[in-house]
């Protein structure tokens, strides 16, 4: 039997997962995904199946099969998420104003 979720569970579910997402480092800079802006959307159905469309600094990073395993990683320790697909999407495209405050801050850039 599928648990049926209502809105305020599922967005407190997306709000875990991207909590999840925060331990997911990038090598190069040393700054979780989510702060650097590479997350764009979560999905979660009711079924547990989630999306998560995400992008990287730059087209042909060569960290991204790395990165989607850190994902897998960190969304198996939210327990209502049943299945994960990280989709790469390229528009928009990303540049440092989708960097968090904090971000910024650590790499130096203003």
């Amino acid at each position: 039997m599928t648990q049926i979720y209502n809105e305020q569970e599922i967005e407190s579910i997306k709000d875990r997962i991207l909590q999840a997402l925060e331990e997911v480092i990038d090598p190069e800079l040393g700054i979780d995904i989510v702060n650097l802006g590479l997350i764009y959307e979560i999905r979660f159905e009711q079924d547990g199946s989630t999306e998560i469309d995400m992008t990287l600094t730059t087209m042909g990073c060569p960290l991204a099969d790395l990165i989607t395993d850190q994902i897998h990683d960190a969304i198996k320790d939210v327990p209502e998420v049943t299945k994960t697909e990280v989709k790469l999407v390229w528009y928009p495209a990303w540049s440092v104003e989708r960097m968090s405050r904090y971000a910024r801050i650590a790499l130096g850039i203003r």
